[in-house]
Order: C-alpha cells, then structure tokens, then sequence
C-alpha cells in the first residue's frame, strides 16, 4: 500500500506532497525501464511455459515409477526448492563459464544473455510444477482413462481427452506460480545475466546504489494490479467450471433416478 501510494506522489522525496499521475506517462517514455520489463517478462512466460511442460510430463513419469525409485528422484526434485538461491546462482554461472570456454574451443560464441536466464529460470521453476500437478494426478480416477481407449480412444488421445482436463487446474495453478518465482528472482538472475540484458530485479538493485526512481514505483503498482487481476480471474473461472461440473452432475442423477 505504501508502494501504491508513493507510485502517485508529486515529488522523489520520501514524504507525500501531493497526487500526480506523471510518473506513470514518464514510465512508457524511460527505454532503460522498459526493455528491463520486457526482458522480465520473455524469460518469465518463456521459461515457464517449458518449464510447465517439463514438469507436467516428469510428475506424470513419477506417478509411474516404483516407490523406492520415485522416494530418491523426489528427494532430487526438492534439492532447487531448498537449497539456497545464493549457491544455485553462483553453481549457474560457474556451469555457464565452464561451457562458454569449452564451446570456444570449437568456435562457438557463447555469451551470458537470454539463454543462460531461460535455462536458469527453467530449472527451479521445474520443481514447483512438479508438486502442483503430482496431487493432482493421485486424484486422477484412472477409470476414466481406461474408459476412454475402451470407447475408441488410443493412448495419446485418452491423455489429452482425460488426463490433461482433470490435471489441468494443477498445471495451471503450477504455471501461475512459476510465472511469479521467475518475475520476482533477483539473486539466480543476478549472476546469470548479461551485459546487454537485464531484468527489472537486478536493474532495481543497481538503483538503490543512488535512489529507486518513481517510475519503479508506478511500474510495481501496475505489476501488482495486473497479477491480483488474473489471480482472481483465474479463481472465478475455477469456480464456474466447478459450478457446471456439480450441475451437469446433478442434471445427470437426476435423470438416472427418473428412469
């Protein structure tokens, strides 16, 4: 709230002097801060949309898996949740000098940029799609599969007629939170960016060295509305699924108990 208010405050200084809404017009004009945005913004729906991918097709792998062997993969699965963000940034960019000389060797020019964010935010947004669809998929009545290839569905059919649809508020609540973990990491970023490209962490971060423009302010307000906006979006669209899903059902006993 405090954010809020200071995003519309007339002057830079910490006190409120009085309501203007010129930050946010210089916001669009500032090139620094927009290009920081949007680099935000690629990396963060990039790596996770791949990320919801990879991790929707492991949790469906270690659903399968023999209990001890699923026990020592999870146990894996947790090490970028719980290790801290300061060992796996430094691990990141030892991993990404060590390939940018060896890939020099066989002339390839391999700079810090957008792959090495991607590929960064990728592998500890993994985990958390992992522990949102694996629920998930313990819930998952596999009657209904076997139903489906019996009416005529093949196996990759069934997955996506069935499984995918009953799956699917775990993945997306997973997404959603990856989406939120990439925009808000600061220290893997840190030392996984590069000098052309720079998310709105880190370009934050070399402001507090003098002091965080107002702009920063009204763009966090803007930020702050619009995940708030499809966070209850995505709530309400849950809730009439679920309603017409308990309708349907009801219509259907319904009409099983008249015959």
């Amino acid at each position: 709230m405090v954010l809020i208010v200071f995003s519309f405050n007339d002057t830079k200084g910490r006190t409120f002097t009085g309501f203007t809404t010129k930050w946010f017009v210089q916001l669009f004009h500032n090139a620094a801060v927009m290009d920081a945005l949007m680099t935000t913004l690629v990396v963060a729906l990039v790596s996770s949309v791949i990320a919801t991918v990879m991790g929707t097709a492991a949790a469906i792998g270690l659903e399968k898996m023999d209990a001890k062997l699923k026990g020592a993969v999870m146990n894996l699965t947790y090490i970028p949740i719980i290790n801290p963000e300061i060992i796996t940034g430094v691990s990141f960019m030892l991993l990404f000098v060590t390939a940018k000389k060896w890939l020099a060797t066989v002339g390839i020019n391999f700079q810090f940029g957008w792959a090495t964010l991607i590929l960064a935010h990728i592998t500890f947004n993994i985990p958390y799609i992992i522990l949102n669809v694996l629920p998930k998929l313990r819930q998952l009545d596999q009657s209904l599969v076997e139903a489906a290839m019996d009416l005529g569905c093949n196996p990759i059919q069934a997955f996506f007629k069935v499984t995918i649809h009953e799956i699917r508020s775990g993945v997306v609540a997973g997404f959603l939170m990856a989406v939120t973990f990439s925009l808000d990491d600061f220290v893997v970023s840190y030392f996984t960016t590069g000098a052309k490209h720079q998310t709105l962490s880190v370009m934050i971060y070399a402001m507090t060295k003098k002091r965080v423009s107002p702009e920063i302010n009204a763009l966090s307000t803007l930020i702050f509305i619009a995940v708030l906006a499809i966070l209850v979006l995505v709530n309400l669209l849950e809730r009439r699924n679920e309603k017409k899903l308990k309708q349907g059902m009801l219509k259907w006993k319904g009409g099983g108990v008249k015959e």
